[in-house]
């Protein structure tokens, strides 16, 4: 009995509560609405993906013939029959210079997201290697008070997810140091507020490549004697400026609507203008606030790639244009496999927030 307990709360912590239910299933002790919970939660989840799969796959593959029949007929009006023949037994061949560059199939992302963890693998071997060759020689010009030779290969897939990881991450944090505590100013004066409003009313709908364009002017003065790349520095700080304004306005708000009985005992028990800020607003405001960080953090997640392009940083963002650019057989697939990922990791990214909310929070928020 202990033992079951403990699973169920482990498994409701990890946000897997249906592993219970999946266990019970086998064991007969599911009531008939553990049953209809166990469908909504498991198999319909299940089938709508082998939906989505199979959509895609007819999807893909209908766009498929479409090109492939145009190319037919293209060969057949301007070169004649012989030249038609060729085209579709070409194409038919899986020749990858004649195959049709439309919306690739579920099986071809696969093979081109195995293709760029394979790549992944002999990158990272190559950059080892090169550590090793050069370690000897880095330890000598440490030593002389030179820098140390670096590698400067191409980064992979993998590497260009963490980098926008990194940058994401740099980038909240800024917009958290910048909005939490000029929100918590805004909140308790309504004279800073009335002085702000219009600030935040006119930069908030700025676009993120606006952002980067005033970031970039400033950043490149401030490192203009400077050797070493900006293209982070200017990246972070643009989505950071970009993304702070709804925790800033749920900050305010937060802050301004905390119950004035709180706000009275403080008063009656002396706190400081700090105690009061730290024992009272901020865990009043918390679920507010963080609403507004969860926000945030979603914003930065998706103007990073637009800003990665512009500040041809080695991320994500660059990765998805690079192949655009590049045109080559699997670089649509490659495209597809960058979409789910970004996706993944933005939802990831929601979950940490909201699992750190109610770790934080007296009030416990449910996911969606």
């Amino acid at each position: 009995m202990k033992q079951s307990v403990t699973l169920g709360r482990v498994t409701k912590f990890m946000g897997l509560g249906f592993l219970s239910s999946f266990k019970d299933l086998f064991t007969g002790k599911l009531e008939k609405e553990d049953y209809k919970a166990f469908l909504r939660k498991v198999i319909v989840p299940i089938a709508s993906v082998l939906l989505f799969i199979g959509l895609w796959h007819m999807g893909a593959k209908a766009l498929y013939n479409v090109e492939a029949d145009f190319r037919i007929e293209k060969a057949l009006n301007e070169q004649g029959q012989a030249a038609a023949d060729e085209m579709a037994a070409c194409i038919a061949s899986g020749d990858v210079s004649c195959q049709p560059n439309t919306l690739p199939s579920p099986s071809q992302v696969w093979a081109s997201f195995q293709s760029l963890l394979n790549d992944h693998a002999l990158i990272s071997a190559d950059k080892a290697a090169f550590i090793e060759k050069t370690a000897a020689l880095n330890e000598k010009r440490i030593a002389e008070g030179k820098d140390a030779i670096v590698y400067t290969g191409r980064p992979s897939f993998v590497d260009q997810i963490f980098r926008s990881l990194k940058t994401v991450f740099a980038g909240f944090f800024l917009a958290l140091l910048i909005a939490v505590p000029l929100g918590i100013f805004i909140g308790l004066s309504p004279t800073l507020k009335s002085a702000f409003n219009w600030f935040i009313q006119i930069f908030k709908p700025v676009s993120p490549v606006v952002w980067y364009l005033l970031v970039f002017m400033i950043v490149k003065t401030l490192l203009i004697d400077s050797s070493e790349d900006s293209s982070f520095s200017i990246s972070f700080i643009a989505v950071g400026l970009c993304s702070m304004w709804a925790t800033l306005v749920n900050t305010s708000m937060g802050v301004s609507s905390v119950d004035k009985d709180y706000i009275n005992v403080a008063k009656v028990l002396k706190l400081g203008n700090f105690q009061k800020v730290f024992k009272v607003v901020l865990p009043s405001s918390l679920p507010l606030i963080f609403t507004g960080l969860k926000i945030t953090l979603s914003v930065a997640w998706m103007v990073l790639i637009a800003i990665e392009l512009l500040a041809q940083s080695p991320g994500l963002g660059l990765f998805v244009w690079e192949e655009f650019q590049n045109g080559a057989n699997d670089s649509n697939a490659k495209i597809i496999v960058a979409m789910f990922v970004i996706g993944i990791i933005g939802f990831l990214l929601d979950r940490l927030m909201l699992a750190i909310q109610n770790w934080v929070s007296f009030e416990k928020t449910d996911a969606i």
